[in-house]
């Protein structure tokens, strides 16, 4: 891990370098943070996969540092669901391809992972590379 930005209260934050042992330091890290707040197992599992799918993406085809951050949104009014937020960032500007694998295709169902799991999920554009980032409802 190259740094934790931020761990406190409804955000947590870190920079990983683009080698593989990051995928494994990604997953432990958001797996401590949603253990930290008490998210249900079955959020916390669905949450490191998908993180581990968009960090392996990044790792596949940038070559300078991934962020991942986590926030949790709480309802502002009753009715109102609570989620988790997920950004994965690199610095490649070029949003992904949501493509469509084959049963005996080895790879190229992260985003379609993302896109059958998530309430919400997105690309979008930085400064210095581009977000991808997905929504989860939390029971509650």
């Amino acid at each position: 891990m190259i740094g934790v930005i931020d761990t406190e209260g409804d955000c947590a934050e870190w920079t990983f370098p683009a080698e593989p042992g990051s995928v494994r330091s990604a997953r432990h890290a958001v797996r401590d943070a949603l253990d930290c707040w008490g998210l249900d197992t079955a959020v916390g599992d669905l949450t490191v996969l998908l993180v581990s799918e968009l960090v392996t993406n990044s790792l596949r085809y940038a070559s300078g540092p991934i962020g991942v951050r986590l926030e949790r949104s709480r309802p502002s009014t009753p009715g109102d669901g609570s989620g988790l937020l997920v950004e994965v960032s690199d610095p490649l500007p070029d949003p992904p391809t949501e493509r469509s694998a084959g049963p005996d295709d080895e790879g190229g169902r992260g985003l379609q992972l993302v896109a059958c799991s998530a309430r919400r999920w997105g690309t979008r554009r930085g400064k210095s590379g581009k977000t991808v980032w997905f929504e989860l409802a939390l029971p509650g």
